[in-house]
């Protein structure tokens, strides 16, 4: 029997393409992105499970996703290359991951149980995912249709990842198992991804208005329904980690769906489970 869940709104402001939430324990702080606008936000979680945003980075180009380091500092993917952010303010280019003048752009990113950033891109010809280490990539991944959510099983030796537009989730060993098809979505698109205590998988599916809960085989367990059809990204908040965050945007909405779903591109939360501890990038790495 599938369990249904219903998220409620949890920010007063709306993002065009908000995505990527990330929770730093250490400072208390939940991280997401808005990527067409080019910010990184920052923002608190209050007992009423209210997100109020106290801080952003804004750079001249899309961000696709956010990271931070055990140090505060936080690492971003750019349009097409990774910056590192010092908590003093100061910014550090770090690496290029896509060409000069690529036509696509860098979308999800997520640290893995050693502390390296993986990011995927989307846009191009060929997408790739790629994991930033000792200073330059290596691709994990180069005949993706749009490389998006990344996550690993609570003991790490399990990664998952999504290709958007063949609607598929894939699954391997890691670090360097081959890639099989754990699932495929058929109404709407699989897009960010987490895993739970559990070893579940929580999936926002765009178009969709709703996140799924899938066991380690691919079984659909639950549902949170939320009410904005392009469901973006999801991340377990909280002390206790035992708030999801989803994501939301109005990017590609008509007017219509904009009037019946006037809270998309806030952010949502419900109340579903406990959550795994997002690692720190290793930023010596």
């Amino acid at each position: 029997m599938i369990t249904r869940h219903v998220s409620r709104v949890a920010s007063d402001a709306g993002f065009l393409l908000g995505e990527g939430p990330v929770w730093d324990a250490a400072r208390q702080r939940l991280l997401w992105v808005d990527i067409m606008a080019g910010d990184v936000h920052e923002g608190r979680l209050g007992a009423d499970g209210r997100i109020v945003t106290t801080g952003v980075w804004s750079f001249e180009q899309s961000v696709g996703a956010v990271a931070v380091a055990e140090t505060g500092d936080l690492l971003v993917a750019q349009r097409e290359t990774l910056t590192r952010v010092h908590t003093d303010g100061r910014r550090t280019p770090l690496a290029r991951v896509l060409p000069e003048g690529s036509p696509g752009r860098l979308n999800d990113g997520a640290v893995d149980p050693d502390g390296r950033f993986l990011v995927g891109s989307l846009g191009n010809d060929r997408e790739v995912l790629v994991r930033f280490e000792g200073g330059g990539c290596t691709v994990i991944d180069d005949d993706l249709t749009l490389s998006n959510g990344l996550a690993w099983s609570p003991a790490g030796d399990r990664f998952y990842s999504v290709d958007t537009l063949s609607r598929t989730v894939y699954v391997r060993d890691y670090p360097d198992g081959a890639r099989s098809v754990l699932f495929t979505v058929a109404d709407g698109y699989p897009d960010g991804l987490c895993v739970d205590a559990a070893g579940n998988l929580w999936l926002a599916v765009w178009g969709g208005g709703r996140v799924e809960c899938r066991s380690a085989e691919g079984e659909l367990l639950a549902v949170v329904e939320v009410d904005a059809p392009h469901t973006s990204s999801v991340a377990f908040a909280g002390p206790e980690l035992d708030v999801l965050v989803i994501t939301t945007a109005t990017q590609d909405l008509s007017p219509g769906d904009l009037a019946r779903h006037p809270s998309s591109g806030r952010l949502f939360t419900a109340r579903v489970g406990t959550g795994l501890r997002t690692p720190y990038w290793r930023s010596g790495s």
